[in-house]
């Protein structure tokens, strides 16, 4: 069966301002369920947007995989009045229909994994459904507007154990088959099956207090998923962690930047104890590729600004996982992958948001011997595997 996504995304947001391009955690916001739908089992997922600065990103971001693609949505379904079935409806008509499994993906969610997209596709693909939604198991006491209860007797108040609760939509993932949406062109119809997911998933960003939220709720995840074993892979930014941050530029662009030697020679003794060293940085420099090449960094990457995706397929690449993974960075576009990896540093000159979710903050700054120290300590960390 074909099973592929659509992912409406506007370029107008009234209650925060550019919301689907605004950073959450150093990525933007629609990058978090794009990520988790390209590991998903689905087929394709397509951005359907009237943005075409979005078009462009992901162009260029996820070339590395064939599964996401960008296509511009009308302007006349990208108003504020405009329903998401009329997008649905335009974007299955744009591809002639072609899916057996059409999944919608919402980017106000962004705590939706691989794993609840597939077990909403699995309801129909296994038990036979036509339609699915994921739902949260809320144990709350709801009330009629006249003062009556809807769910429980005041007499009878039953103990969190002992009470089924609500299911509450929350918006995250639908699924429907393409005879159920060619018969009624609605996200879910027919015989509809239920997929749960964790109850802080019933928040969605609609509110500059939904997004903090959110935010606070994803860096935890990111935290808590984390795994520890050996170090293999040392990654590191180049900007703020091998430099201050300073460039010097003249007529013609970018002149100079700041290395530490020390740092060289440190990334030399770590690739003797067996750890491969990656480079992976937003910048398009010159400078920086002479640097890498001076250093013998064969796997260097620029103009990466989606780190966290772009880490997690080459962790793939390699069968292997973040828990492998040491990371050094700075600054905000670092930080999914600093709540991530196995073991994060941050330079003493870091942003105040790295070093407070790094595991590890350096004494030393950058440019002045910080790679150094965080090569040291792991050479260390190691030798206990």
């Amino acid at each position: 069966m074909k099973k592929i996504a659509i992912l409406p995304l506007r370029k107008g947001s009234k209650s925060i301002p550019g919301k689907n391009k605004k950073k959450m955690v150093g990525r933007p916001l629609f990058s978090w369920v794009l990520t988790e739908a390209v590991f998903s089992d689905l087929d394709a997922v397509y951005v359907f947007t009237d943005d075409e600065d979005i078009l462009a990103f992901i162009a260029k971001e996820y070339y590395w995989t064939s599964k996401v693609k960008g296509l511009l949505r009308s302007d006349q379904n990208a108003t504020d009045t405009a329903s998401t079935e009329n997008a649905m409806k335009e974007f299955a008509e744009y591809i002639n229909y072609d899916f057996d499994i059409l999944c919608l993906l919402q980017a106000t969610s962004p705590l939706t994994t691989a794993k609840d997209i597939n077990a909403t596709l699995n309801q129909i693909e296994m038990e036979g459904k036509t339609a699915a939604l994921t739902v949260v198991n809320t144990h709350r006491f709801t009330w009629n507007t006249d003062g009556t209860p809807q769910n429980y007797d005041v007499f009878q108040r039953p103990r969190r154990q002992d009470f089924e609760g609500l299911l509450i939509e929350n918006g995250a993932v639908y699924a429907t088959t393409k005879k159920a949406f060619e018969a009624t062109h609605n996200r879910v119809s027919g015989n509809i099956g239920l997929v749960k997911m964790v109850e802080e998933s019933l928040v969605e960003i609609d509110t500059p207090a939904d997004w903090n939220i959110a935010e606070a709720l994803l860096i935890s995840r990111l935290k808590k998923s984390k795994g520890h074993q050996r170090i293999e892979y040392l990654v590191l930014d180049v900007d703020g962690v091998f430099t201050n941050g300073n460039v010097w530029y003249g007529e013609k662009g970018e002149l100079a930047k700041t290395f530490d030697m020390r740092d060289g020679m440190g990334l030399e003794i770590i690739r003797q104890n067996q750890v491969e060293v990656i480079v992976m940085t937003s910048e398009n420099s010159d400078l920086v590729a002479q640097r890498m090449k001076k250093l013998q960094i064969k796997e260097t990457y620029l103009g990466v600004k989606d780190k966290y995706s772009f880490l997690k397929q080459l962790m793939l690449a390699k069968k292997s996982s973040f828990a492998a993974v040491a990371y050094i960075g700075d600054d905000v576009n670092d930080l999914a992958n600093i709540c991530s990896v196995g073991w994060s540093f941050a330079p003493a000159n870091a942003t105040a948001m790295v070093k407070q979710h790094a595991d590890y903050v350096l004494t030393h700054e950058a440019a002045s011997g910080a790679i150094r120290e965080a090569c040291e300590k792991i050479i260390t960390y190691n030798e206990r595997y």
